[in-house]
């Protein structure tokens, strides 16, 4: 979560510079609620003082609303298709999603 609010930001930075448009908060997906619940939650606990740091980066954009977060359910997580090994439906499924197509199939 930390790496994908570097990146938001970023891209925010660099449309603002562009003068493209006024983009207030942007919303970030993810599958975990415990990553959603440590990242929105003030309190530590003794298994999250790994990731102290990006929890309060994350933390500090999430209070200011320049991001807020949603839960997505793993059932419905299109990045799937880009990141995990899918059987057949699973892959057709998503990239129709996608709004994708198959270039080789007859016409």
């Amino acid at each position: 979560m930390a790496s994908l609010t570097c990146e938001l930001i970023w891209v925010k930075q660099f449309l603002q510079e562009l003068n493209f448009c006024g983009i207030q908060s942007m919303k970030m997906y993810c599958d975990n609620q415990a990553a959603l619940h440590i990242a929105s939650n003030p309190v530590f606990h003794e298994r999250t003082k790994h990731i102290e740091i990006d929890c309060h980066f994350v933390r500090e954009k999430l209070l200011s609303k320049e991001i807020c977060t949603e839960f997505v359910g793993s059932n419905d997580q299109l990045a799937d298709v880009l990141t995990k090994s899918l059987r057949g439906p699973r892959i057709e499924f998503i990239c129709s999603k996608l709004g994708t197509y198959n270039l080789y199939a007859p016409a």
